[in-house]
């Protein structure tokens, strides 16, 4: 079902697959995947086969029952361009996001290539977002020129959890760019140079830019709760989002 969301970037989580399998880094805490183990166990529906991949079509109606203007991210706990999704299944959630031109939909994959071998010769609908992990240069990096070469309204970065120092890449094409450090126990720290070093590149590209949070560790590089450590970069609160209008937001 979907629900309202913590993610300081999104109003609704929408899920019509649960669970997925780690293809990078970034997937190494995976917290959908923990948080699917902790719902198996309160015996939660949709949740029996706890992390393996799971298709929920009974959950395909769902933004077509809200009028209210939202935004969806698309499963928050799963991969919708993961290898065991079909195509066809691929289409039928497609077409639901179409049909609810009141709502915008974000989409996030780890699987760059899939989402443009499924797009290729597809007219995405204008109020669906397409975006890509970036989380450190050998994995995250070679997904950004993958995402440019989809026709999308907005094409956006999730670097979260933010793994290492990017250093310069291309902008050319992105509309907007989320950064987060990663939460947990076993979380592993971010530094304020890297996220200095992301946001002077969106500046210099006219990009819109989001600081969704620390995580687990601090600007000062102590290890704290997500909550103490905050979403503030250098002082102040960073919630810059995209206009579909313009193309971009600042």
């Amino acid at each position: 079902m979907s629900t309202q969301s913590r993610i300081e970037w999104t109003e609704q989580t929408w899920n019509p697959t649960i669970g997925c399998t780690k293809v990078s880094p970034g997937c190494k805490n995976c917290y959908a995947e923990t948080m699917a183990r902790r719902l198996k166990a309160m015996g939660v529906h949709g949740y029996e086969n706890g992390f393996r991949l799971t298709l929920m079509p009974e959950r395909l109606p769902e933004p077509l029952e809200r009028r209210k203007p939202t935004v969806y991210f698309v499963n928050s706990m799963s991969d919708l361009f993961h290898e065991k999704v079909p195509f066809e299944y691929i289409r039928r959630v497609f077409n639901v996001m179409a049909r609810a031109p009141q709502h915008t939909f974000q989409v996030l994959t780890k699987r760059a290539e899939r989402m443009a071998e499924f797009c290729h010769g597809v007219a995405v609908p204008s109020n669906v977002w397409l975006g890509v992990s970036v989380e450190n240069r050998k994995y995250g990096l070679p997904r950004i020129p993958v995402l440019r070469g989809i026709d999308a309204s907005i094409r956006f970065l999730s670097i979260e959890p933010l793994l290492e120092d990017l250093g310069s890449f291309d902008l050319n094409g992105i509309h907007w760019v989320i950064v987060g450090g990663e939460s947990g126990r076993k979380a592993r720290p971010m530094r304020p140079e890297w996220v200095a070093a992301i946001k002077r590149q969106c500046v210099a590209a006219r990009v819109a830019f989001f600081f969704k949070q620390w995580g687990t560790w601090g600007a000062d590089g102590e290890k704290r709760s997500k909550t103490a450590n905050g979403r503030k970069f250098r002082g102040r609160t960073w919630d810059a989002m995209p206009s579909p209008s313009q193309g971009v937001g600042l």
